[in-house]
């Protein structure tokens, strides 16, 4: 299988705000942006193409005219409470306790890791594309990424999020099993 994996454009929030399910838009301009590096890159082609149905994944998949399967598996974690709050305004004793218990702590009273691992790994399995394009969030990412690696989803689950978080908005990153 070949996944390549698009990260949503920039959304219009304040830098350092917790914003995971929460539907935040993004700008025209960063859509059409991102949307013409996905055409100079000759994406999707003829891939199928599948995306979270949060805004700032389904403007983009709109705005390259394709035919899109939107699949909730695919959006970001729901980080309950702490949605929409300034990273510095949670509190410091949560953090840390999401920290020390990255796969079942609910941040925010929100999911937890594994479960997100579980959604997102039920997506890749019912996958039934020998190549995609999938426009989603950086955690999906991360999870996807982690799930290509093998072992079990609680492994892949910890690995991702565990990973530092280096995804770009609008990158492209291409995965082959």
């Amino acid at each position: 299988m070949e996944l390549a994996l698009v990260r949503h454009p920039q959304p219009d929030i304040a830098p350092g705000i917790c914003y995971g399910r929460t539907d935040v838009s993004t700008s025209i301009e960063a859509i059409d942006r991102v949307a013409a590096s996905l055409r100079a890159a000759g994406l999707p082609g003829s891939l199928p193409v599948y995306a979270s149905p949060l805004a700032r994944c389904a403007l983009l998949a709109a705005a390259l005219d394709v035919p899109v399967t939107f699949d909730a598996r695919l959006a970001e974690m729901d980080f309950g409470a702490w949605e929409m709050q300034s990273w510095d305004a949670i509190p410091r004793a949560e953090i840390d306790a999401w920290a020390a218990d990255l796969l079942h702590y609910r941040p925010g009273g929100g999911e937890n890791v594994l479960e997100v691992a579980r959604r997102v790994a039920a997506f890749r399995q019912e996958l039934q594309q020998p190549a995609a394009l999938v426009i989603c969030h950086a955690g999906t990412i991360r999870l996807l990424s982690a799930l290509g690696k093998g072992g079990s989803i609680e492994q892949a689950a910890l690995r991702a999020a565990s990973s530092a978080h280096r995804i770009a908005y609008g990158e492209v990153i291409v995965l082959k099993d």
